[in-house]
């Protein structure tokens, strides 16, 4: 059943594919975007892949209720994707109240506006991180959450402040989606990892490495208790997870009350496998240097997807090798991004 679908940080890396996923599916799509680490021309090419174009595209930050009752007043939400967070661990160890500010009161603002708007069903954007340094993989939707950064603090609060709206507001429905890594691009080479300034990610840094944007990677830490010392994660194509918040829609009636599930594949690879994967989808050589551990990071995080096949029947259906060819393609395609 078609749906309009408000997409908060819709321009943005995750965003933008999901736009693509639920054009596709036949849903009208609006986004709100303050386009602090996005570009306007994200959603240009989201409607060239999808063949039709968004509904409309508005301008703003996510904890501005003027730009948010400007959103909910113009179009018939049905729904809400929530993608608009900063997202970068060792950035938020630096300037945590920024997270703060932005992760939890963008939420609560766009929550708040939902509410007195009558729209009551959203999927939220959450992450593999409130699971902190594991103890044991891989990681279920019940593994403890132990945080270690502020980032997955503001993640792990979004997530108990919407558990708790539920047990209080009985017609809302949320999906937390605690998908892991994202990486790659959109096979088109259309849409990709664009981040602004240096990249807080490791694929678009590789990418920018093997297109001569910069000169070497730093492994940070390479004694972690893994099979090469270096950090494992687990690696979800970014097209799988824009398909996983297409279908959580389609399932978001299902329950009453918040529901969460991990969106991941359930394999692992470390940063040295990832930097020789990359360098055979590349043909070019990655130079890396190995330094101190970064504050807030874990040894491994790789998910138990089992809960959300289950329910839903989906799973991830990419490897890393098309996670590196897709990336390396949207690079090669936009060596400066999409300001080229």
């Amino acid at each position: 059943m078609s749906q309009t679908v408000l997409v908060t940080g819709g321009a943005g890396f995750i965003g933008s594919h999901a736009c693509v996923e639920l054009l596709r599916a036949g849903h009208e799509v609006v986004v709100l975007d303050d386009h602090s680490n996005s570009c306007p021309e994200s959603l240009e090419r989201v409607a060239k892949i999808a063949g039709r174009p968004i509904a409309a595209a508005h301008v703003g930050d996510v904890r501005d209720r003027r730009s948010l009752d400007t959103v909910f007043t113009s179009h018939p939400i049905d729904a809400v994707i929530h993608f608009a967070a900063k997202k970068a661990v060792g950035e938020s160890v630096r300037i945590p109240l920024t997270y703060y500010d932005i992760n939890v009161g963008g939420t609560t603002a766009l929550v708040a506006a939902m509410h007195d708007h009558g729209v009551h069903r959203l999927v939220f954007s959450s992450s593999c991180s409130v699971y902190g340094d594991a103890t044991t993989v891989p990681l279920t939707e019940e593994s403890p959450v132990a945080p270690t950064n502020p980032y997955a603090t503001t993640k792990w609060t979004c997530e108990q402040i919407l558990a708790d709206l539920c047990r209080h507001v009985p017609e809302l429905r949320v999906l937390a989606l605690r998908y892991f890594n994202p990486a790659g691009a959109h096979p088109t080479g259309l849409l990709g990892e664009d981040p602004r300034g240096v990249p807080n990610n490791i694929m678009p840094f590789l990418s920018q490495i093997a297109v001569g944007r910069r000169d070497e990677l730093s492994v940070f830490g390479a004694d972690y208790p893994t099979p090469d010392g270096t950090g494992v994660r687990d690696y979800i194509h970014v097209v799988d997870v824009a398909e996983g918040h297409r279908v959580a829609l389609d399932h978001i009636d299902d329950e009453p009350g918040m529901r969460v599930f991990n969106l991941g594949t359930g394999r692992g690879a470390s940063v040295l496998e990832l930097v020789r994967a990359f360098e055979e989808a590349s043909g070019r050589p990655i130079p890396y240097r190995v330094t101190e551990r970064r504050p807030g990071d874990v040894a491994e995080l790789v998910a138990d997807p089992a809960k959300v096949s289950a329910a839903w029947g989906w799973n991830a259906r990419r490897d890393v090798a098309s996670m590196c060819r897709d990336a390396w393609n949207f690079q090669r395609q936009n060596p400066r991004g999409y300001t080229s």
